[in-house]
């Protein structure tokens, strides 16, 4: 079975762009959606309603900054302190060019920091490109497990 894909995005029309996107990209992972940082905590860390959830990180954690209840820097900063989830590739993909949320980002670990493109067609490729790369191209730390794909699968 493929890690899944965990995005953690509030504004209905950037999730269900990045959704279309993924889908246009042809992933076979499982897309797990959450509309705010606390409900991402909870299901990474495997408490509450997602206390029950199979054992297992993300492939990849695309992660809006600017969300309700607990902002994606501060989902970023309890991803890198916890020693379980440290290794989780993590997107920061969002709509600020700020440079201190830029700069407070790489601080924290951040694998790569995306500013979601305006045009539709631009913003559908990059989605396609960051789906691919780290849920197929990017080989994950050692020790974690990679479902290998075959032909045909």
């Amino acid at each position: 079975m493929l890690k899944p894909i965990l995005l953690v995005e509030d504004n209905p029309k950037d999730l269900e762009l990045t959704l279309v996107a993924l889908e246009r990209s042809q992933l076979a992972n499982e897309v797990i959606v959450m509309r705010d940082g606390a409900e991402a905590l909870d299901y990474l860390l495997r408490r509450g309603t997602h206390a029950a959830r199979a054992e297992g990180n993300p492939a990849v954690l695309l992660l809006d900054l600017k969300l309700p209840k607990v902002d994606g820097l501060e989902v970023l900063k309890v991803v890198r302190e916890t020693n379980e989830l440290r290794s989780i590739p993590t997107v920061m993909l969002t709509s600020s060019k700020e440079e201190p949320d830029l700069e407070r980002a790489y601080s924290l670990g951040v694998n790569a920091y995306v500013v979601k493109p305006v045009e539709f067609k631009e913003f559908v490729s990059a989605i396609s490109d960051l789906g691919i790369f780290w849920a197929v191209l990017n080989e994950p730390p050692p020790g974690s497990s990679r479902i290998v794909r075959r032909p045909g699968s």
